[in-house]
């Protein structure tokens, strides 16, 4: 018995194979299309999918699937008890992240930090109450802004190898402020959660986690990191492993 779990962000899809709760195969596509789905539950003899898109529009290759097909929505019941007041705007992607912190992380403080187009920390308690969280810029939406917003800063890319505490020139001046500045902005998060939950657990997801990562790896929440790129993945076969039984 497989499970295809698909998740569509804004960037790009992840797509997992989940036998229980092994994963047996992950794959990330700009888009995924009809014969990449078929192909993927013919060779895993898939017989249940779940799919969450941060998108309005779903999928046409949904209404050509012929066993059961779970669209993942903020309305989902989820082993998290759900306390955000307006949770009909909550992204599909963070309370799929939620989700899947509990599932790693039963009965444990835990602050997901999912560094993907934004950067979105949410909290879910031991008790598994989720009250909300927040967004902000994400990597490479910072470089782009700063690009776009003025008449002479140039765009650049992020360098994983700038480890200065202020830039000597516009470049490195540039990856200072926004390398570090999501840094600080990180600890800072980290460091506010902590003194509610001093037994606090950070996990860290999305295609920059491990950027945030290496960003983190000498701060004095290290130790209490942990890098799960796909936690959302996870979070979603929960849903489906439950729907299962």
């Amino acid at each position: 018995m497989a499970n295809l779990v698909v998740d569509i962000g804004n960037t790009q899809t992840k797509l997992a194979i989940f036998n229980g709760e092994k994963m047996l195969s992950f794959d990330h596509v700009a888009e995924a299309d009809e014969s990449l789905i078929a192909a993927l539950i013919g060779k895993h003899k898939v017989d249940k999918v779940i799919i969450s898109s941060v998108k309005e529009n779903k999928p046409a290759y949904i209404q050509q699937l012929d066993i059961p097909v779970t669209c993942f929505t903020n309305q989902t019941k989820t082993a998290v008890n759900n306390h955000y007041q307006s949770a009909n705007t909550l992204g599909a992607d963070r309370w799929a992240a939620v989700a899947g912190a509990v599932t790693v992380n039963p009965g444990k403080d835990t602050l997901v930090i999912d560094a993907g187009t934004c950067i979105t920390y949410d909290m879910v308690d031991a008790g598994h109450n989720y009250y909300g969280g927040s967004i902000s810029p994400g990597l490479e939406m910072r470089y782009k802004a700063v690009n776009h917003y003025t008449a002479a800063l140039p765009l650049l890319n992020a360098d994983n190898k700038f480890e200065g505490s202020f830039g000597t020139d516009t470049a490195s001046a540039i990856r200072s402020g926004i390398q570090n500045g999501i840094k600080y902005e990180a600890e800072g998060f980290i460091s506010g959660y902590r003194e509610q939950y001093p037994e606090l657990n950070i996990i860290l997801t999305g295609g920059d986690g491990i950027f945030l990562d290496t960003l983190l790896k000498n701060s004095i929440f290290a130790p209490y990191i942990k890098n799960d790129p796909y936690l959302v993945l996870k979070g979603l076969n929960a849903v489906i492993q439950v729907q299962n039984d």
